[in-house]
C-alpha cells in the first residue's frame, strides 16, 4: 500500500492517563495487552517518524463533564463502565493526554468525542477533508471498540484506512487478537508500527528524490 505522508493522518485515539498510566481508572484492564505489544513506545516512535515525514498527527481524546450529563440516564455496555469508574472527566489528570504523546505544534486535537466512533461527535471528517487527507492510520484504545468503530466509519467514508496492529490495546488478549485477525482486514489494511514507519519514510524519500532531480 503506497502511503503519501502529505495526505496521511495518524489518529491517536484516547492516549489518556485513565487508560495508559499507573493509577488510571481503566489502566488495569488494558495493561496486560499494552505490555504484550509495547504499544506506547512503538506509538511514540511512529508518531515522531510520521511527523518528520510530513504526516498530520491527530489526537482524539474522549472527555465528559462531571456527572456524565452528555450520556443517557442509564448507560449500558462499555459506556456504563466509563461512568462507573468515573473515567475521562474533563479537567482531571485521568483525562489528560500522556506526556509521551503530548500534542506538538502543527498537531490537531479534535474536540467532542463522547462515544465510540471518533467521527460521530467531532469534526474529524471536516478537518481531514479540508487538509486533503486520504489515508488515516488508527491507533489507541480499545482495539475492538473505539478503534474498530472509527475504522469502520473511515472505510464507509472512503478513506484508505490503516490499522496499526501493535499500537492498539483491548481489555483481553482474546478481544484484541480476534479484532485484528477477523475484523480489521475487512475494513482496513493492518500494519505494524515498523511497516507503517517504513512505508511513510520510503514515500517521503521518493518524493524528495524526485524533487531533487
Amino acid at each position: 500500500m503506497p502511503i503519501d505522508p502529505s495526505k496521511t493522518a495518524v489518529v491517536l485515539i484516547e492516549y489518556q492517563n485513565d487508560f495508559t498510566s499507573e493509577g488510571g481508572a481503566l489502566h488495569g484492564a488494558v495493561e496486560p495487552v499494552m505490555e504484550s505489544t509495547g504499544m506506547l513506545d512503538k506509538t511514540a516512535r511512529l508518531v515522531a517518524a510520521a511527523r518528520q515525514a510530513g504526516a498530520t498527527i491527530v489526537h482524539a481524546p474522549i472527555t465528559f463533564a462531571p456527572g456524565f450529563g452528555e450520556l443517557a440516564d442509564h448507560p449500558y455496555g462499555i459506556l456504563k463502565g466509563v461512568v462507573d469508574s468515573t473515567a475521562f472527566v474533563k479537567g482531571s489528570w485521568g483525562a489528560e493526554i500522556i506526556d509521551e504523546l503530548a500534542p506538538q505544534e502543527g498537531d490537531i486535537v479534535v474536540e467532542g468525542k463522547r462515544g465510540l466512533d471518533t467521527f460521530a461527535t467531532t469534526n474529524l471528517d471536516f478537518i481531514l477533508r479540508a487538509r486533503g487527507i486520504t489515508t488515516i492510520a488508527l491507533s489507541g484504545f480499545l482495539t475492538n471498540c473505539c478503534v474498530e468503530s472509527t475504522m469502520r466509519t473511515g472505510y464507509e467514508k472512503g478513506y484508505q484506512v490503516v490499522t496499526l496492529s501493535d499500537c492498539v490495546a483491548a481489555t483481553s488478549p482474546e478481544e484484541h487478537d480476534n479484532a485484528i485477525r477477523f475484523d480489521y482486514p475487512m475494513f482496513s489494511q493492518p500494519m505494524s508500527a515498523d511497516e507503517f514507519t517504513a512505508a511513510v519514510a520510503g514515500e517521503r524519500e521518493t518524493v524528495d528524490a524526485s524533487r531533487g532531480s
